[in-house]
């Protein structure tokens, strides 16, 4: 019996098998859960072929998390194929890679700025409320991060999008904690995702990783984040929340 066995689970921002969102839904399967996936848009296409791969194909749902429309509909969409949530996973972010990332950071305008918070960050707390009615006695919510603590070259305002997500997180925790809530963060070291490839110069930090992580790294291995996300979705951590948990090689703790 896995430790998910008989949770249902929305994994939201599934696209290629590349993806985060993808390995989280495959173990969460493979640890026994209901998956269901979304995402929107002409990438729906792209994760229609991609879940093909995972069994039971799972359901899919078109949830723009910036369209209030289907934020408002999201329950009603969930209830046509289960009655509960047990878990909900953001594997989410978006910033125009032309003007927000890459290095120009002082001459990106505010509507880049808008979008880059509100799909990166504040879609955390609309897609938690959007599925709050779901959820059982208990649920989690799990979100991924790239630590936001530092100011990293080429990540600009994604970074600052990065670092609402980590407060918005904590504030989530904070107000749902009293209904039995648990919201907390997976972050991850860099990982060849597809987001990852958008951003110019990204690639920098697989050296740099590969140089200082005591455990090693591998940017091809997205298993290890996915599994801590399937972790923090499970009872074994029943009492916890509001917490970031590295899963970075132990690069994060080491000195220059």
């Amino acid at each position: 019996m896995g430790i998910l066995e008989g949770k249902n689970i929305l994994v939201a921002g599934v696209t290629l098998d590349t993806s985060i969102g993808f390995h989280t839904a495959r173990i969460a399967q493979l640890e026994g859960a209901n998956v269901i996936v979304s995402n929107f848009g002409r990438a729906m296409s792209l994760t229609r072929r991609v879940i093909r791969k995972l069994d039971p194909e799972p359901v899919l749902l078109e949830v723009d998390v910036t369209n209030q429309d289907h934020l408002a509909g999201l329950e009603a969409a969930l209830r046509e194929h289960v009655d509960h949530l047990d878990g909900v996973v953001h594997a989410i972010a978006f910033a125009n890679p032309e003007t927000a990332l890459g290095g120009g950071f002082l001459t990106t305008p505010w509507p880049d700025v808008s979008t880059a918070l509100q799909v990166s960050a504040y879609s955390l707390s609309s897609l938690t409320m959007a599925c709050k009615p779901l959820f059982a006695e208990t649920a989690s919510v799990v979100g991924f991060d790239f630590d936001a603590t530092v100011a990293w070259p080429v990540y600009d305002w994604m970074g600052v999008a990065k670092a609402a997500l980590e407060s918005t997180s904590r504030y989530l925790a904070r107000y749902l904690g009293p209904e039995g809530v648990r919201v907390n963060l997976v972050s991850a070291g860099p990982l060849d995702t597809l987001a990852k490839k958008a951003i110019p110069g990204s690639d920098q930090f697989n050296g740099l990783w590969a140089e200082r992580a005591p455990l090693g790294w591998d940017a091809k291995d997205i298993t290890p984040a996915a599994k801590a996300a399937v972790a923090l979705l499970s009872d074994w951590f029943p009492k916890t929340t509001g917490e970031m948990i590295h899963v970075d090689g132990g690069m994060q703790k080491m000195g220059a």
